[in-house]
């Protein structure tokens, strides 16, 4: 199990307890947390499940491959450079903790 911690837009938060094997993507839409579309189911191909990693972040997380890569260039809201593909994120006890902040819009 990991904590994590969903930053919405208008500054409210929602802490969410997501058990492995799941994706930060698939925690969100598993505890109904706004602001996830999640659109392709989390192949990689949409970019709806676009987050920003809170820049204080120093848990371990997965090199971004190249189809996430490509992907972020096409998201709704700007890419920067901590922008991630939730469904690219593993849940694991290392990430327990982890703070991620939702876009203005994934549409």
């Amino acid at each position: 199990m990991a904590k994590i911690t969903y930053k919405h837009p208008d500054g409210t938060e929602t802490v969410v307890e997501v058990a492995a094997p799941n994706t930060v993507m698939r925690g969100a839409k598993l505890n109904n947390v706004e602001g996830i579309v999640a659109q392709c189911g989390g192949s990689a191909q949409c970019g709806t499940c676009h987050v920003y990693i809170d820049e204080g972040n120093r848990l371990p997380l997965p090199e971004m491959h190249e189809a996430e890569d490509d992907v972020l260039y096409g998201t709704a809201s700007e890419r920067r450079p901590t922008s991630r593909l939730s469904c690219q994120l593993p849940v694991s006890e290392d990430i327990d903790g982890l703070v991620v902040h939702l876009p203005p819009t994934q549409t």
